[in-house]
């Protein structure tokens, strides 16, 4: 079997952006792309960042048990769900690169087995998420502060040192400077096929 490199962190801790350098660094990863009821935001594409279905679509999909995981965010604009099909990977075939949550990663690893999903945890000081997270936010077409806040606060409990010692995430990978972050990410996940 291959791996599942599994990138996670707080919002705003960079990893969209880490994530895009390492699938050009990795082609012979293949996308993890999770399924999402939020709205789509403006630079997203259908199918590469996410698949955006309607909560129709989610409820049938439950009827047919195609979810490894699913989790339900209570936001400011509404109940958003996101999700991983258990038809979403093949790790019998290939390797894959995917973003996620704590709560999703421990999920995925017990479906997958430890040895297959390998954890990479993207982590940032609060002053300078805060400051990326607005930043983010300020150019979205119609920002949405008090949803930055609510995920800033919630993020911050769920990835609490407790949470990361619970799931077994012993790896850090500091994310104050990209190039230097993407580097050290890089050689973590080629020791992998050596």
């Amino acid at each position: 079997m291959h791996h599942l490199f599994y990138l996670m962190g707080k919002s705003a801790s960079g990893k969209d952006t880490i994530y895009q350098r390492l699938r050009a660094k990795f082609p012979e990863l293949r996308p993890m792309v999770l399924y999402t009821t939020r709205p789509k935001r403006s630079h997203e594409q259908d199918g590469r960042e996410y698949y955006f279905i309607s909560a129709e679509q989610y409820i049938q999909m439950c009827s047919a048990d195609r979810w490894i995981e699913t989790r339900t965010y209570h936001t400011q604009k509404g109940d958003w769900i996101y999700c991983t099909a258990k038809d979403s990977m093949d790790l019998s075939e290939s390797s894959y690169l995917g973003i996620g949550t704590l709560e999703s990663y421990c999920k995925i690893r017990t479906f997958f087995g430890a040895d297959h999903v390998i954890p990479i945890y993207i982590d940032v000081e609060d002053g300078v998420r805060l400051q990326r997270a607005l930043q983010r936010e300020h150019v979205q077409e119609t920002p949405n502060y008090a949803e930055m806040c609510r995920r800033f606060l919630t993020d911050s409990q769920d990835f609490s040192e407790e949470n990361l010692q619970t799931a077994g995430i012993k790896k850090q990978f500091s994310n104050l400077e990209l190039e230097a972050c993407v580097s050290e990410i890089s050689a973590w996940i080629a020791s992998f096929s050596e």
